[in-house]
């Protein structure tokens, strides 16, 4: 049986986000699936998956949302690799292990609008190639630094020349190059060993299921609905709009509703069903994205 909806997923280390909600999507028998926001193979932690139709919300989700993301990460110095984490291969070797002070004191340089050079291996776009496959195959990558959002950036502990530390940034921010400017600011070198992404688009760690209890779940005929969210999961921001059926069933099919009210997105229902997204512009509700 086909499922729509979305699973807030906590993503495990070791699996590409594609992969994993890939594994969500044949759980519950969707077709077409998607997930907001991508995280690193290494990286764990909060991934939103929409299944069926719940994919035809992802840009309204996507556009009303908190952009803001929280990260705990780990780097160890002593040297970087071709990735920037723990999978890559060592280019740079370096003896200098900054002392505490140095490493906080250069903390607020790295807050704030700052100029950020993507990672080679990222998925950024170059001549219409993904920067990692143009690396994966021995190409040449230069991106060039561009402005990123670092609401936050603090040290939460350090083990010799494993440090780890929490960052809030915006869309577009990458960790891995976080930990690369941490090191050197430092006049040294690190890679990244552990990434946990612990919120995203204002759903928290807390909000996520892990891969492995929901396959057991289902698997084993449980009861998900707790963690199977509605397709209009997320959408609270967005006004409600009702219709009776008459202007439901031509709402569906393309049609104009007469309305009242400020113009903007509305959250559009026939009784308890969600039925869309649509626009009210001139007092004339139009359809967006419809749900059939």
């Amino acid at each position: 049986m086909m499922h729509d909806g979305w699973i807030i997923l906590d993503k495990p280390s070791g699996m590409f986000s594609r992969r994993a909600a890939g594994i969500v999507a044949r759980m519950f028998g969707a077709r077409t699936f998607g997930h907001i926001g991508t995280l690193d193979e290494m990286a764990s932690g909060v991934l939103p998956v929409a299944l069926g139709n719940a994919t035809k919300m992802i840009p309204f989700v996507e556009e009303i949302r908190p952009t803001i993301k929280e990260y705990t990460f780990s780097l160890k110095f002593g040297f970087e690799t071709d990735t920037l984490d723990a999978y890559g291969r060592t280019l740079v070797r370096s003896d200098v292990i900054p002392s505490r002070d140095v490493v906080t004191g250069i903390l607020p340089t790295l807050t704030g609008d700052v100029m950020q050079t993507p990672p080679a291996y990222s998925a950024v776009h170059i001549d219409g190639h993904r920067a990692y496959d143009v690396a994966r195959r021995g190409g040449a990558v230069e991106l060039p630094a561009r402005c990123v959002h670092i609401e936050t950036l603090e040290l939460l502990d350090t083990h010799g020349d494993e440090w780890t530390f929490r960052t809030r940034c915006g869309r577009g921010t990458y960790v891995r190059a976080i930990a690369r400017d941490i090191a050197k600011k430092c006049n040294s070198v690190a890679t990244v060993t552990m990434i946990r992404r612990t919120e995203s688009i204002g759903f928290t760690i807390k909000d996520a299921v892990k891969l492995d209890f929901l396959e057991k779940l289902v698997n084993n005929g449980g009861d998900f609905g707790e963690y199977l969210k509605s397709v209009d999961f997320g959408l609270g921001d967005i006004p409600v709009q009702n219709l009776d059926g008459k202007s439901a069933e031509l709402y569906k099919n393309g049609g104009f509703i007469v309305t009242s009210g400020a113009d903007g997105l509305r959250r559009v229902y026939c009784g308890s069903e969600f039925i869309g997204i649509g626009y009210v512009a001139s007092n004339t509700l139009r359809p967006k994205r419809t749900i059939k």
